[in-house]
Protein backbone atom coordinates (compact mmCIF):
# COMPACT_ATOMS: atom_id res chain seq x y z
CA UNK A 1 0.00 0.00 0.00
CA UNK A 2 2.86 2.35 0.83
CA UNK A 3 4.45 1.61 -2.53
CA UNK A 4 1.17 2.43 -4.28
CA UNK A 5 0.81 5.71 -2.38
CA UNK A 6 4.39 6.65 -3.23
CA UNK A 7 3.73 5.94 -6.91
CA UNK A 8 0.64 8.18 -6.87
CA UNK A 9 2.52 11.00 -5.19
CA UNK A 10 5.31 10.81 -7.76
CA UNK A 11 3.08 10.37 -10.79
CA UNK A 12 3.74 13.13 -13.37
CA UNK A 13 1.34 16.05 -13.16
CA UNK A 14 -1.36 16.37 -15.82
CA UNK A 15 -0.20 19.10 -18.21
CA UNK A 16 -3.09 21.42 -19.16
CA UNK A 17 -3.05 24.39 -21.52
CA UNK A 18 -5.97 26.82 -21.33
CA UNK A 19 -6.52 29.58 -23.84
CA UNK A 20 -7.47 32.08 -21.11
CA UNK A 21 -6.68 32.88 -17.50
CA UNK A 22 -10.28 32.18 -16.50
CA UNK A 23 -10.16 28.60 -17.74
CA UNK A 24 -6.75 28.20 -16.14
CA UNK A 25 -8.17 29.29 -12.78
CA UNK A 26 -11.09 26.87 -13.03
CA UNK A 27 -8.78 24.01 -14.04
CA UNK A 28 -6.65 24.72 -10.99
CA UNK A 29 -9.60 24.47 -8.60
CA UNK A 30 -10.50 21.03 -9.98
CA UNK A 31 -6.99 19.66 -10.43
CA UNK A 32 -5.21 21.44 -7.57
CA UNK A 33 -1.91 19.69 -6.79
CA UNK A 34 -2.37 17.06 -9.49
CA UNK A 35 -2.16 19.44 -12.47
CA UNK A 36 0.13 22.01 -14.00
CA UNK A 37 -1.88 24.60 -15.94
CA UNK A 38 -0.64 27.33 -18.26
CA UNK A 39 -2.60 29.85 -20.31
CA UNK A 40 -1.97 31.34 -23.74
CA UNK A 41 -3.73 34.74 -23.79
CA UNK A 42 -2.34 37.25 -21.25
CA UNK A 43 -4.83 39.09 -19.03
CA UNK A 44 -5.91 42.46 -20.41
CA UNK A 45 -5.49 41.16 -23.94
CA UNK A 46 -8.40 40.68 -26.33
CA UNK A 47 -8.43 36.93 -27.02
CA UNK A 48 -10.39 37.47 -30.21
CA UNK A 49 -7.43 39.34 -31.70
CA UNK A 50 -4.65 37.31 -30.07
CA UNK A 51 -1.67 36.42 -32.25
CA UNK A 52 -0.19 33.06 -31.12
CA UNK A 53 3.54 32.91 -30.44
CA UNK A 54 6.09 30.18 -31.23
CA UNK A 55 6.29 29.17 -27.56
CA UNK A 56 2.54 28.48 -27.62
CA UNK A 57 3.16 25.63 -30.07
CA UNK A 58 5.74 24.15 -27.72
CA UNK A 59 3.29 24.28 -24.81
CA UNK A 60 0.68 22.39 -26.82
CA UNK A 61 3.13 19.67 -27.84
CA UNK A 62 3.41 18.58 -24.20
CA UNK A 63 -0.24 19.12 -23.23
CA UNK A 64 -2.42 16.26 -22.03
CA UNK A 65 -5.52 18.47 -22.06
CA UNK A 66 -6.44 21.76 -23.69
CA UNK A 67 -9.28 24.03 -22.62
CA UNK A 68 -10.69 26.62 -24.99
CA UNK A 69 -13.48 29.17 -24.67
CA UNK A 70 -14.98 28.29 -28.06
CA UNK A 71 -17.98 30.23 -29.40
CA UNK A 72 -15.64 31.82 -32.00
CA UNK A 73 -13.69 33.55 -29.21
CA UNK A 74 -10.38 31.76 -29.82
CA UNK A 75 -10.68 30.77 -33.47
CA UNK A 76 -6.89 30.85 -33.87
CA UNK A 77 -6.58 27.80 -31.62
CA UNK A 78 -7.35 25.18 -34.28
CA UNK A 79 -4.44 26.24 -36.47
CA UNK A 80 -2.16 26.39 -33.44
CA UNK A 81 -3.14 22.87 -32.36
CA UNK A 82 -2.49 21.56 -35.87
CA UNK A 83 1.00 23.08 -35.79
CA UNK A 84 1.73 21.35 -32.47
CA UNK A 85 1.23 17.91 -34.00
CA UNK A 86 -0.44 16.56 -30.84
CA UNK A 87 -3.44 14.59 -32.08
CA UNK A 88 -4.88 14.16 -28.57
CA UNK A 89 -5.63 17.85 -28.23
CA UNK A 90 -7.13 18.51 -31.63
CA UNK A 91 -10.85 18.89 -32.09
CA UNK A 92 -12.45 15.52 -31.31
CA UNK A 93 -9.39 14.20 -29.47
CA UNK A 94 -9.58 12.86 -25.88
CA UNK A 95 -7.68 15.86 -24.54
CA UNK A 96 -9.71 18.53 -26.34
CA UNK A 97 -12.25 20.49 -24.23
CA UNK A 98 -14.46 23.21 -25.71
CA UNK A 99 -15.90 24.77 -22.56
CA UNK A 100 -18.76 26.41 -24.45
CA UNK A 101 -20.33 22.99 -25.06
CA UNK A 102 -23.65 22.89 -23.23
CA UNK A 103 -23.62 26.62 -22.38
CA UNK A 104 -26.79 28.51 -23.30
CA UNK A 105 -25.17 31.28 -25.33
CA UNK A 106 -26.73 34.71 -25.53
CA UNK A 107 -27.12 36.84 -28.67
CA UNK A 108 -26.98 33.95 -31.13
CA UNK A 109 -27.65 35.31 -34.62
CA UNK A 110 -28.44 33.42 -37.76
CA UNK A 111 -27.20 34.24 -41.24
CA UNK A 112 -24.04 36.29 -41.75
CA UNK A 113 -21.30 35.79 -39.21
CA UNK A 114 -20.32 39.45 -39.21
CA UNK A 115 -23.26 41.41 -40.56
CA UNK A 116 -22.52 44.92 -41.67
CA UNK A 117 -18.95 44.45 -42.85
CA UNK A 118 -15.57 43.13 -41.85
CA UNK A 119 -14.64 45.83 -39.37
CA UNK A 120 -14.19 44.71 -35.80
CA UNK A 121 -14.61 41.11 -34.70
CA UNK A 122 -17.69 38.97 -34.90
CA UNK A 123 -19.73 37.41 -32.13
CA UNK A 124 -21.01 35.01 -34.77
CA UNK A 125 -21.80 31.95 -32.64
CA UNK A 126 -23.24 34.06 -29.85
CA UNK A 127 -21.75 36.27 -27.17
CA UNK A 128 -18.60 34.36 -26.08
CA UNK A 129 -18.10 35.95 -22.65
CA UNK A 130 -20.13 33.26 -20.87
CA UNK A 131 -17.65 32.75 -18.00
CA UNK A 132 -18.79 36.15 -16.67
CA UNK A 133 -21.93 34.48 -15.37
CA UNK A 134 -20.41 32.82 -12.30
CA UNK A 135 -23.10 30.14 -12.38
CA UNK A 136 -21.50 28.92 -15.60
CA UNK A 137 -18.45 28.10 -13.49
CA UNK A 138 -20.41 25.05 -12.39
CA UNK A 139 -20.77 23.80 -15.97
CA UNK A 140 -17.20 24.65 -16.97
CA UNK A 141 -15.70 22.81 -14.01
CA UNK A 142 -17.94 19.86 -14.87
CA UNK A 143 -16.39 19.66 -18.35
CA UNK A 144 -12.92 19.95 -16.84
CA UNK A 145 -13.68 17.21 -14.34
CA UNK A 146 -14.79 14.83 -17.10
CA UNK A 147 -11.60 15.51 -19.06
CA UNK A 148 -9.36 15.01 -16.04
CA UNK A 149 -11.04 11.73 -15.17
CA UNK A 150 -10.36 10.53 -18.73
CA UNK A 151 -6.74 11.64 -18.51
CA UNK A 152 -6.04 10.49 -14.96
CA UNK A 153 -8.71 8.01 -13.78
CA UNK A 154 -6.71 6.95 -10.72
CA UNK A 155 -7.35 10.40 -9.19
CA UNK A 156 -11.00 10.73 -10.22
CA UNK A 157 -12.26 10.86 -6.64
CA UNK A 158 -9.81 13.63 -5.74
CA UNK A 159 -10.88 15.74 -8.72
CA UNK A 160 -14.55 15.25 -7.87
CA UNK A 161 -13.94 16.23 -4.23
CA UNK A 162 -12.04 19.34 -5.31
CA UNK A 163 -14.85 20.42 -7.62
CA UNK A 164 -17.54 19.83 -4.99
CA UNK A 165 -15.63 22.00 -2.51
CA UNK A 166 -15.39 24.76 -5.13
CA UNK A 167 -19.12 24.60 -5.85
CA UNK A 168 -19.93 25.07 -2.17
CA UNK A 169 -17.78 28.20 -2.13
CA UNK A 170 -19.33 29.38 -5.42
CA UNK A 171 -22.88 29.01 -4.07
CA UNK A 172 -21.99 31.00 -0.95
CA UNK A 173 -20.36 33.71 -3.04
CA UNK A 174 -23.29 33.92 -5.46
CA UNK A 175 -25.66 34.67 -2.60
CA UNK A 176 -23.26 37.33 -1.33
CA UNK A 177 -22.83 38.99 -4.75
CA UNK A 178 -26.56 38.94 -5.50
CA UNK A 179 -27.31 40.58 -2.17
CA UNK A 180 -24.72 43.31 -2.68
CA UNK A 181 -25.94 44.16 -6.19
CA UNK A 182 -29.64 44.41 -5.32
CA UNK A 183 -29.50 48.26 -5.32
CA UNK A 184 -28.25 48.25 -8.93
CA UNK A 185 -30.93 45.94 -10.33
CA UNK A 186 -32.59 47.37 -13.40
CA UNK A 187 -30.51 50.53 -13.34
CA UNK A 188 -29.25 51.40 -16.86
CA UNK A 189 -25.49 51.23 -17.45
CA UNK A 190 -23.20 51.95 -20.40
CA UNK A 191 -20.29 49.61 -21.21
CA UNK A 192 -17.35 50.08 -23.52
CA UNK A 193 -17.50 46.59 -25.08
CA UNK A 194 -20.24 44.00 -25.07
CA UNK A 195 -18.53 41.77 -22.50
CA UNK A 196 -21.12 41.94 -19.80
CA UNK A 197 -24.30 40.30 -21.10
CA UNK A 198 -23.96 37.19 -18.91
CA UNK A 199 -22.89 39.16 -15.85
CA UNK A 200 -25.82 41.54 -16.35
CA UNK A 201 -28.34 38.73 -16.77
CA UNK A 202 -27.15 36.93 -13.63
CA UNK A 203 -27.35 40.05 -11.46
CA UNK A 204 -30.30 41.71 -13.24
CA UNK A 205 -28.37 44.73 -14.46
CA UNK A 206 -29.54 46.78 -17.42
CA UNK A 207 -27.00 47.30 -20.22
CA UNK A 208 -28.46 50.28 -22.05
CA UNK A 209 -25.72 50.84 -24.64
CA UNK A 210 -22.10 50.41 -25.65
CA UNK A 211 -19.34 52.85 -26.55
CA UNK A 212 -18.33 50.49 -29.36
CA UNK A 213 -21.18 50.46 -31.91
CA UNK A 214 -19.98 46.95 -32.89
CA UNK A 215 -17.41 44.75 -31.15
CA UNK A 216 -13.96 46.07 -32.03
CA UNK A 217 -15.25 49.18 -33.85
CA UNK A 218 -14.33 52.63 -32.52
CA UNK A 219 -17.25 55.02 -31.95
CA UNK A 220 -17.99 57.95 -34.23
CA UNK A 221 -18.74 61.43 -32.97
CA UNK A 222 -22.41 60.87 -33.87
CA UNK A 223 -22.53 57.64 -31.86
CA UNK A 224 -21.04 59.37 -28.81
CA UNK A 225 -23.51 62.25 -29.14
CA UNK A 226 -26.40 59.78 -29.22
CA UNK A 227 -25.04 58.05 -26.11
CA UNK A 228 -24.87 61.36 -24.26
CA UNK A 229 -28.53 62.05 -25.06
CA UNK A 230 -29.47 58.56 -23.92
CA UNK A 231 -27.51 58.96 -20.70
CA UNK A 232 -29.19 62.27 -19.95
CA UNK A 233 -32.70 61.05 -20.73
CA UNK A 234 -32.31 57.78 -18.78
CA UNK A 235 -30.19 59.20 -15.95
CA UNK A 236 -27.33 56.75 -16.64
CA UNK A 237 -24.57 57.35 -14.11
CA UNK A 238 -22.21 54.37 -14.52
CA UNK A 239 -19.91 53.57 -17.44
CA UNK A 240 -18.12 50.19 -17.43
CA UNK A 241 -14.61 49.95 -18.85
CA UNK A 242 -11.94 47.25 -18.74
CA UNK A 243 -8.41 48.37 -17.75
CA UNK A 244 -7.01 47.78 -21.25
CA UNK A 245 -9.81 49.59 -23.09
CA UNK A 246 -9.23 53.19 -24.23
CA UNK A 247 -10.07 55.67 -21.50
CA UNK A 248 -10.65 58.75 -23.68
CA UNK A 249 -14.20 58.10 -24.90
CA UNK A 250 -15.41 56.78 -21.56
CA UNK A 251 -14.01 59.84 -19.75
CA UNK A 252 -15.54 62.13 -22.38
CA UNK A 253 -18.98 60.63 -21.80
CA UNK A 254 -18.49 60.89 -18.04
CA UNK A 255 -17.65 64.60 -18.25
CA UNK A 256 -20.61 65.35 -20.48
CA UNK A 257 -23.15 63.35 -18.49
CA UNK A 258 -21.91 63.48 -14.91
CA UNK A 259 -21.49 59.69 -14.90
CA UNK A 260 -18.74 57.73 -13.16
CA UNK A 261 -16.35 55.41 -15.01
CA UNK A 262 -15.97 52.05 -13.25
CA UNK A 263 -13.15 49.71 -14.20
CA UNK A 264 -14.18 46.06 -14.21
CA UNK A 265 -12.01 43.06 -14.98
CA UNK A 266 -13.43 40.69 -17.59
CA UNK A 267 -10.76 38.07 -16.92
CA UNK A 268 -8.70 36.72 -14.05
CA UNK A 269 -5.54 38.79 -13.69
CA UNK A 270 -6.93 41.86 -15.48
CA UNK A 271 -7.03 43.75 -12.17
CA UNK A 272 -4.79 43.35 -9.10
CA UNK A 273 -7.61 41.98 -6.95
CA UNK A 274 -8.87 39.54 -9.61
CA UNK A 275 -6.41 36.81 -8.65
CA UNK A 276 -8.66 33.83 -9.40
CA UNK A 277 -12.19 33.06 -10.60
CA UNK A 278 -13.99 33.92 -7.37
CA UNK A 279 -11.96 37.04 -6.61
CA UNK A 280 -12.67 38.22 -10.17
CA UNK A 281 -16.32 38.63 -9.14
CA UNK A 282 -15.43 39.90 -5.67
CA UNK A 283 -13.42 42.68 -7.33
CA UNK A 284 -16.12 43.60 -9.85
CA UNK A 285 -18.97 43.57 -7.35
CA UNK A 286 -16.95 45.74 -4.95
CA UNK A 287 -16.21 48.25 -7.72
CA UNK A 288 -19.90 48.52 -8.67
CA UNK A 289 -21.03 48.85 -5.06
CA UNK A 290 -18.46 51.61 -4.46
CA UNK A 291 -19.56 53.49 -7.56
CA UNK A 292 -23.20 53.27 -6.51
CA UNK A 293 -22.37 54.53 -3.01
CA UNK A 294 -20.49 57.51 -4.48
CA UNK A 295 -23.40 58.72 -6.63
Amino acid sequence: ANTSAFAQENKPLVQIVATTTDLRSLAEVVGRARVRVTHLVPPNTDAEDYQPKPQDVQRLKAAKLVLRVGADYDLWFDRLAAQAGNSAIRRGGPGYVDCSFGIALLEVHGGEVNPGGAAGHAHGSGNPHYWLDPRNGELITGFILEALVRADPANAKTYDTNRRAFLVRLDDKLREWEHKLVPLRGRPLIAYHNNWAYFARRFRLNLAGFIEPKPGVAPSAAHLAALIKRMESDNIKIILRQPHEPARNAEFLARKSGARVVQLAASVGAAPDARDYLSLFDSNVAALVAADAAR
